[in-house]
């Protein structure tokens, strides 16, 4: 259905100051707000903006145009999917017209046909910039990310990759998130690993991999593996994506 109609499902809610973030979207920015600025839409500057949408900026650095994926270079600023709003009703409002008007776009209403509206209406719209953009899309950009954010916490020195799993024959190569509730067995885990609380891992090599909580691991060599919630998993499949609930053995 779209970005718009997500959105206006949360419509009881759409009052004052609000961000509006895509849920496969990670950043790392701070997040300094314009005063003078009605919304904030944070971008990336990109190499390739053709592959993205890029906002269109005039002389006083503010956006007058949302351009998808623009044949001609319009700007290397690509929209990453993190708005601000000072007041998330005006949003709402223009959102209800595009679906009472069936306003379509590939197929969904489009948040972006919202932020058009209220800049014809002169809302002013600036931007916001980012130091990191990690995407969660599928299973390749996760784990790239999940390896990304575990190198900024061991340079932030987080105390979550500490971990007081229980281990039993078995190695940790830091850096990894292992829940403290986690038993490993006659294992080597690591790096770059993510363990969800209550899973257990028996004979077992994992690298570079993203487990979910209350699974059941046994004799798998894996790597750039993404496992779900309450899976049972005994096979040498080296490179697995595994939803919720699955058996494989």
């Amino acid at each position: 259905m779209g970005t718009g109609h997500a959105i206006m499902c949360a419509e009881p809610s759409l009052s004052g100051p609000a961000v509006v973030a895509y849920a496969d979207t990670l950043i790392r920015a701070s997040f300094e707000l314009d005063p003078a600025a009605d919304a904030v839409i944070w971008t990336k500057e990109v190499d390739h903006p053709e592959a993205y949408g890029v906002v269109k900026l005039n002389e006083k650095e503010e956006i007058t145009e949302l351009v998808e994926k623009p044949k001609e270079f319009v700007s290397n600023q690509a929209v990453i999917g993190i708005y601000y709003f000072k007041e998330i009703a005006d949003l709402k409002k223009e959102l209800q017209y595009v679906i009472d008007n069936d306003i379509i776009n590939g197929g969904e209403y489009q948040i972006n046909d919202g932020i058009k509206r209220l800049m014809s209406k002169g809302n002013i719209f600036k931007t916001g910039t980012v130091d990191e953009w990690m995407d969660c899309g599928n299973k390749e950009v996760a784990i790239d990310t999940n390896t990304r954010i575990m190198k900024f916490m061991v340079t932030d020195g987080s105390e979550e990759i500490k971990t007081k799993a229980t281990l039993e024959n078995s190695k940790i190569i830091e850096p990894c998130v292992i829940a403290d509730d986690v038993v490993i067995k006659n294992s080597t885990v690591g790096p770059h690993v993510s363990v969800g609380a209550g899973t257990t891992i028996t004979n077992c090599k994992i690298s570079n991999s993203l487990i979910q909580n209350n699974s059941v691991i046994k004799n798998a060599t894996l790597d750039e593996a993404m496992i779900g919630n309450h899976v049972k998993y005994n096979g040498d499949f080296k490179y697995i994506s595994i939803g919720d609930y699955s058996t494989m053995e």
